[in-house]
């Protein structure tokens, strides 16, 4: 398995996961066997071209579609073998999301967007903790301001204390930079970074963007729904390298 140093805790992980879509000459073979795993305090990138099975993985590993064949685990939590009751909890409970496209409410402030997840569970933020992650985004001048005052840049740093506020086990990012400009882009991912460095925060990011991928820990590069390479301490120019020796082209 591609994946992490043997002892190392893990917070996400799958195992010989197949996603087969359609039947007969519309079937489409997403992933193929693909397992990998993700420690625990680590940032992770997932690479590859279109089509190749990215988002479909992260999909899969947050519980958002099922798995056709093998098994996805947050934690000592089996996602794959979860009732739907089971599994709303799960995804609310020990999993962020940060979304391309922000998915903020407007008619709600940044403060209460960053607290709706909380509210629907009925449970309150902890002081020390909200005022940690407001910090860490540099929000606390524009909590009173609904989305359509803020920037694409703030908005998503309010998606991702959002996502933060719960202390999930993993967040997972859907190209959480796709619609930044690269000064935006690099706000948010420094945040990342910082959540990841300094509060212990597992993210995995599904990423087209090799500056991007140079914010974390490692990438894992997919191709045609199967794990083909694993970078270490990446940087833009041995992102580049490795995709285009695999001719990994997005």
């Amino acid at each position: 398995m591609i994946g992490t140093k043997a002892l190392e805790p893990v917070a996400a992980r799958a195992e010989e996961v197949w996603k087969v879509y359609g039947t007969g000459d519309a079937r489409v073979v997403a992933l193929r066997g693909v397992s990998a795993s993700f420690g625990r305090g680590r940032f992770t990138a997932i690479m590859g071209p279109s089509g190749s099975g990215k988002s479909t993985l992260m999909h899969c590993l947050a519980g958002l579609d099922t798995v056709s064949r093998g098994t996805v685990h947050i934690g000592g939590t089996e996602v794959s073998g979860l009732n739907d009751k089971a599994l709303t909890r799960l995804r609310r409970d020990r999993v962020g999301f940060i979304f391309q496209q922000f998915n903020l409410l407007p008619t709600l402030t940044a403060a209460e967007n960053i607290r709706l997840p909380l509210d629907i569970a009925g449970r309150k933020p902890d002081q020390e903790w909200w005022d940690t992650v407001i910090k860490t985004v540099g929000l606390a001048d524009r909590l009173s301001h609904r989305p359509s005052q803020l920037s694409g840049g703030q908005q998503q740093r309010v998606a991702c204390a959002r996502a933060l506020m719960g202390r999930p086990d993993v967040i997972f990012a859907d190209e959480p930079t796709g619609n930044l400009d690269s000064k935006s882009g690099a706000e948010v991912l420094s945040f990342l970074r910082s959540s990841v460095r300094e509060h212990g925060q597992t993210i995995v990011m599904v990423t087209h963007d090799p500056v991007a991928a140079s914010y974390t820990d490692r990438v894992i590069f997919l191709a045609d729904g199967e794990v083909v390479q694993e970078l270490d301490r990446p940087t833009p120019e041995t992102v580049l390298e490795a995709m285009n020796t695999r001719e990994v082209l997005v």
